[in-house]
């Protein structure tokens, strides 16, 4: 096997976050379902940002924030998402490379503006997100560049990227190219709504081996399975993937293979702020858990060090740096 250029490389949509702190009777009147992922219309993201208050910005995206995170952690990382060539478009690229990752998917010249999310966050930290695709949903399989899949140890994919019918088709041609060159494919759920939509396909890439590694949170697992039963949900996840990681929110994580399952206790919170990319965050750990060889109760535990390290604040990128954490905690680096 060929020496990779990448620790990871990340594929997912490009998307402009714009968090809020706001109240539940926003949500209310603008007919918001608390907790969930909506996907909105340029004019129903117009509506939204018109009536939101001062609101903090970032270049974002599931995939795109775990790769930001396996840069903080000091590993060698890539991302491949696709913007438009406007202004909100031209930040994100700034910001992303900024924040230490390889960014080269070229920029769509015409089509939709940049994709935008406008996350509404309440008291109890609990995020709302609205979210306008835009140009993201327009990434193609002439965007995955072989070589760079090739020179990844693992290729990370989110659940998100299922909705448009072109990018499906990139994520299928990312992991055939990676597995051809030996390396490992990773998939996020994203969401219990997108799973929703889509379980048998999801269930279908598992147990053909599209993919090699699984993250869900409980949610996401129930839907999945259709039970309310965690341990069948567990051992139903077990049989159908090499490798699944189920997070629990403050019950820490289970790690479960073919070999039996580990469980890793959460890291301590002081105040919990913002749970946008929490998620997010643990995968970032947990591969770079993986790719430097910690085991999997060493990954988990870097896992839940960036989670908590993310959701003490608003924003789902780390604000310091993450090596520094794990080496301060003690976990291998």
């Amino acid at each position: 096997m060929a020496d990779a250029k990448y620790d990871v490389l990340g594929i997912g949509n490009a998307i402009f976050d714009v968090l809020v702190k706001t109240d539940e009777k926003f949500l209310a009147d603008h007919g918001m379902t608390k907790g969930s992922m909506a996907l909105i219309d340029e004019a129903r993201a117009a509506a939204i940002y018109r009536d939101m208050g001062p609101a903090t910005t970032m270049s974002g995206g599931s995939a795109a924030n775990t790769i930001v995170g396996i840069a903080s952690f000091g590993a060698r990382a890539a991302f491949v998402g696709k913007v438009k060539q406007d202004e909100v478009g031209k930040l994100y690229i700034h910001d992303i490379r900024a924040a230490g990752a390889a960014f080269d998917t070229k920029p769509a010249s015409d089509g939709p503006a940049t994709g935008c999310s406008y996350i509404l966050v309440t008291g109890d930290g609990e995020r709302t997100m609205n979210t306008y695709l835009g140009a993201a949903q327009n990434l193609l399989p002439g965007d995955i560049e072989p070589g760079e899949i090739a020179a990844a140890k693992i290729v990370y994919l989110e659940g998100y990227l299922w909705d448009p019918k072109d990018a499906k088709d990139a994520f299928v041609k990312a992991s055939t190219i990676a597995h051809g060159a030996g390396r490992q494919v990773a998939l996020t759920l994203s969401d219990a709504f997108c799973v929703d939509r889509y379980r048998a396909e999801f269930i279908e890439l598992m147990r053909k081996g599209t993919v090699d590694l699984v993250f869900a949170n409980e949610g996401e697992l129930h839907s999945l399975y259709e039970t309310s039963d965690f341990d069948s949900a567990l051992q139903a996840l077990r049989r159908d993937v090499k490798l699944g990681v189920v997070t629990r929110s403050e019950k820490g994580c289970i790690v479960a293979s073919k070999d039996g399952i580990v469980a890793v206790p959460a890291a301590p919170v002081k105040e919990l702020v913002d749970s946008t990319g929490a998620g997010d965050l643990f995968a970032a750990g947990f591969l770079f858990g993986l790719v430097r060889n910690a085991g999997y109760e060493n990954a988990g535990r870097l896992g839940a060090l960036a989670a908590a390290e993310v959701i003490q604040h608003i924003g789902a990128r780390p604000q310091v740096s993450l090596k520094q954490l794990a080496n301060k905690a003690g976990l291998p680096v």
